[in-house]
């Protein structure tokens, strides 16, 4: 018997074919893969290194001031597109840690629940059917899904190790510029750990407006960055206020991924169309959760702490990669470091993709990562697994060496 909405989901979501996908995705495959080594190795304790958020909790200052607020009257009411109050905190916030001046915070920012929603409507602002989404892979797929949704296209631009992972903007053909209209950038760069130059920011200025093209920086892992290299906004190049907007998130740099805030920033007009679509989408994020990211924005002293703990981590980990034969390099931002899968291993295993090397892994050591084949075989460890003291970051990292030693991968 035909469902009733077997013929009611639309084309976008693939229509009659709908929930009839025998493709099963990685993130999927990976919990799979956990599962039946858990249950073949009920002995081993798992060692995630794939997780994508923070291990530590939000700032108690900042738990402390949502519960001050949460129950206050005044902030029951709708917010909109946000307080003023996290605006004008936004705007400090990038004044003090990437020296962005002359913003008007009733115009160059609105706050958004996360900037995962704030990726999924920025192509509203500016994709027509038939336009052209430019996107970097590997990366986050958000605006490009959405992108095709309203009736857009996408142009990948790899992200190759032979070019610092930035993407080649002089290899994009003429046929795809005449119709691209957005370009999705991620600096620092999920997942290959990579910066941009403030030389390379200017240089897609000066891209933007040769080829009359809206440039998006997902900042996400703006302020995580290593080894004295200083947080750079895509906004401080000359020019870029005019052509574009930055995404920030205090997910990442203040430990509140759940909490779903964040803000866009940039061009006033952009801002604006942001905002129009935003106000037709969602009522805004309670307004005590936008006063505790105030508390948190006032506050990098919580961001220089969780980069001190990355550091020192990423320094282990780097060290432990390389001992069993990985090419593994300390990243400039993100907290995850990108490295090419091995070809095999000496008893006669081979790997013809990162996501066999990292089933593999799994199910034999019971360590997870996240595999990437989009532009070559990698795979991204992330040093936000979970250890409470330096003492357990070390026996996670030694005990991570010493089974993927006796796996003896071939390079």
């Amino acid at each position: 018997m035909a469902d009733f909405f077997d013929n009611k989901i639309s084309e976008r979501l693939g229509g009659i074919n709908f929930g009839k996908s025998t493709v099963i995705y990685k993130f999927e495959l990976i919990k799979r893969a956990k599962a039946a080594a858990r249950k073949e190795h009920p002995e081993m304790e798992l060692i995630d290194m794939g997780v994508g958020e923070p291990d530590w909790p939000a700032d108690s200052t900042v738990v402390k001031t949502l519960a001050e607020e949460a129950g206050k009257p005044e902030n029951r009411w709708y917010a909109d597109n946000g307080i003023p109050e996290f605006q004008e905190a936004a705007a400090e916030y990038l004044h003090r840690v990437y020296g962005i001046s002359g913003l008007i915070p009733s115009e160059h920012i609105v706050h958004g629940i996360g900037s995962k929603p704030v990726l999924a409507m920025l192509p509203l602002c500016f994709i027509n059917p038939g336009d052209i989404l430019l996107t970097t892979v590997p990366g986050y797929p958000v605006a490009a899904t959405y992108a095709k949704y309203i009736g857009g296209d996408v142009y990948n631009l790899p992200l190759l190790q032979s070019n610092e992972f930035l993407p080649d903007l002089d290899s994009i053909p003429q046929s795809i510029l005449k119709k691209a209209r957005l370009i999705y950038l991620n600096y620092p760069n999920n997942p290959t750990g990579a910066v941009a130059s403030g030389e390379f920011f200017n240089k897609v200025v000066e891209f933007a407006l040769a080829n009359n093209i809206v440039v998006i920086n997902d900042a996400a892992y703006g302020a995580l960055t290593y080894d004295g290299y200083k947080p750079l906004s895509f906004l401080s190049s000359p020019g870029a206020m005019d052509v574009g907007v930055e995404v920030h998130s205090l997910s990442k740099a203040f430990n509140m991924t759940g909490w779903r805030i964040g803000f866009v920033c940039g061009n006033s007009k952009a801002v604006k169309a942001f905002a129009t679509v935003k106000d037709n989408t969602d009522s805004g994020q309670f307004r005590a959760i936008q006063k505790a990211g105030i508390q948190a924005l006032r506050h990098t002293e919580i961001t220089r702490k969780t980069v001190e703990k990355y550091s020192r981590r990423f320094d282990l980990l780097v060290d432990a990669l390389n001992a069993v034969g990985f090419d593994a390099r300390k990243p400039k931002g993100t907290f995850y470091c990108y490295v090419k899968a091995p070809a095999g291993t000496e008893d006669g295993n081979s790997f013809s993709t990162a996501a066999e090397f990292s089933e593999f892994l799994i199910r034999k050591s019971l360590i997870s990562t996240v595999p990437w084949d989009d532009a070559g075989k990698y795979i991204r460890f992330s040093v936000t697994f979970e250890a409470d003291s330096l003492r357990k970051e070390k026996e996670v990292i030694n005990e991570m060496k010493e089974r993927m030693t006796k796996l003896r991968f071939r390079f």
